[in-house]
């Protein structure tokens, strides 16, 4: 099956996609600072510069797209028609990379909890946001790891 697109927009396209400052990404943290929580961004000092870090709470958030990072049994998740082994390959290492660093920020001594982005589509966004308060409000024996 071809592409609906030509290869120069689907380039446009593609290049057009973040890893900062995304709209889910942005939703959590707007909620999270109403809500009255402060937090550093991207700390490049941690494995896999964590989208938000608290350091009082020894916590680190990461919102995920569904698509790039390969979320089971989601229905944003859609293995590619085209250039299928390329795409599995990139996206099986962004799942690769992900359980490394979660590893290696739980051997530090950091809680880490996961958000993905069907989350937080309208219908269970603020149920989703409301757990993710009250995830950060527990005390870290008692906390559930949220992947």
């Amino acid at each position: 099956m071809a592409d609906v697109h030509s290869p120069s927009v689907r380039s446009y396209n593609m290049s057009r996609i973040r890893s900062k400052d995304t709209k889910p990404e942005l939703l959590v943290r707007q909620y999270l600072h109403r809500h009255g929580f402060r937090y550093r961004l991207h700390t490049a000092t941690l494995p896999g510069k964590p989208d938000l870090v608290f350091p009082k709470l020894c916590t680190v958030v990461f919102v995920h797209g569904c698509f790039w990072h390969c979320h089971e049994g989601c229905r944003y998740f859609v293995v590619p028609k085209t250039r299928t082994d390329f795409w599995m390959n990139k996206i099986g290492r962004n799942v690769a990379n992900d359980l490394r660093q979660q590893s290696e920020l739980v051997a530090l001594g950091w809680r880490v909890i996961t958000v993905w982005e069907c989350e937080l589509k309208p219908l269970t966004r603020e149920a989703t946001l409301v757990a993710l308060v009250n995830e950060l409000t527990s005390p870290p024996e008692a906390a559930q790891f949220v992947n």
